[in-house]
């Protein structure tokens, strides 16, 4: 009987290695070909330009629903966007998660990332969400505005910026951070906003005057909202939703978040295959998962209070305990932002004299 017994132990470790087992029950139904298809690859490489929390539990949450290894890196949407060029249909990874659509919308345009039609793209709460041939699609949606230090503007006797052009008195100068324009995909709607608010040629003199008082620019979006309730950073332009971060989370309370009063633009947060990805259908799987409960409700978990674009997720209570609402934005062109923000950076550069140590990637 014993040694029937041991047969039996021995007989169903083995099945359990050779089968990957679903750890844990998923919230959503998952198509039960493409996840044993996912299983058989084994594997899947994510890049991450969310935060790293978020990054994180994302990627270990799949791993422990569909015993798929996951191996992932945080990266700036600007530096995925280059690595990917220069790997040019050969990368290093399969998915690319989180992080503003505009460098997503770049990579389209240069055939690096890979077509398909999720069924939970079928949650999304409006086409302006996906991108229309596929090649993309949101998972949330930031809004852009200032993080300011209370306690250091009262100090100095400073008003509160309510405004994009106050931003440019000469009362702010050294005090204001902002994110690098050659690493940071955050770098790229603000340049797109001030283009589409101001006009071409308006917008670029913007930020070159908007320069003179930038004392910092962060390799990352969410760099300067770090920075903040420390005093280091008194004005910090970023995703309003990272300003959240830092009081609930961090306690820093004498941050005050500032939505523009003439607008402000938007970000969506988007999820993309790579073309060319090694693991293809665990990659399809990533994105069937991206678009769920499962994945995106893990955000607010992780001190990610974005507002989510999925219908059928919990939406952050953090974001509307702030006053952000999701639709007080202006009327964002994504068309003009995708097909010309390579240019608009190099524009914008070459007007502030190819930058100085502050703009170093290193």
């Amino acid at each position: 009987m014993k040694k029937y017994l041991a047969m039996l132990l021995a007989l169903i470790m083995v099945l359990a290695l050779a089968v990957p087992a679903m750890a844990a029950e998923p919230e959503t139904e998952f198509d039960a070909d493409l996840v044993a298809a996912a299983q058989e690859e084994g594997e899947l490489v994510v890049y991450g330009s969310c935060e790293e929390p978020y990054l994180a539990a994302a990627a270990e949450h799949f791993q422990e629903l569909f015993g798929i290894e996951v191996q992932y890196q945080r990266l700036s949407g600007g530096e995925v966007q280059a690595k990917i060029e220069e790997e040019n249909g050969k990368p290093s990874a399969d998915v690319w998660f989180g992080g503003t659509s505009d460098p997503y919308n770049v990579a389209a345009e240069k055939g690096l990332l890979e077509a398909y039609e999720p069924a939970n793209a079928s949650h999304l709460i409006g086409d302006q969400y996906k991108n229309p041939d596929g090649l993309w699609y949101g998972i949330y949606k930031g809004i852009l505005g200032l993080m300011v230090n209370k306690d250091e503007l009262e100090r100095m006797e400073l008003p509160v910026p309510q405004d994009w052009q106050d931003l440019l008195d000469p009362m702010y100068e050294g005090l204001i951070w902002s994110s690098n324009y050659q690493t940071a995909s955050t770098a790229s709607v603000i340049t797109n906003m001030a283009i589409q608010k101001y006009g071409h040629d308006e917008g670029i003199q913007y930020l070159v005057d908007l320069d003179k008082n930038i004392e910092v620019y962060t390799k990352s979006g969410s760099g300067p909202s770090k920075n903040v309730g420390t005093g280091e950073c008194v004005i910090g332009i970023g995703f309003l939703h990272d300003g959240i971060t830092q009081i609930v989370d961090n306690g820093y309370e004498n941050i005050e978040l500032v939505i523009p009063s003439s607008g402000t633009a938007f970000e969506i947060g988007a999820t993309a295959i790579f073309k060319g990805a090694a693991h293809p259908n665990a990659a399809k799987l990533w994105i069937e998962y991206a678009l769920s409960p499962d994945c995106v409700n893990l955000a607010k978990d992780t001190g990610s209070y974005q507002f989510l674009v999925i219908d059928n997720a919990e939406q952050p209570e953090q974001a509307a305990e702030f006053g952000l609402d999701p639709d007080n934005v202006m009327d964002y062109d994504f068309e003009d932002a995708s097909k010309n923000i390579s240019t608009y950076l190099e524009e914008v550069m070459e007007a502030l004299g190819g930058g100085d140590d502050r703009f170093q990637t290193e």
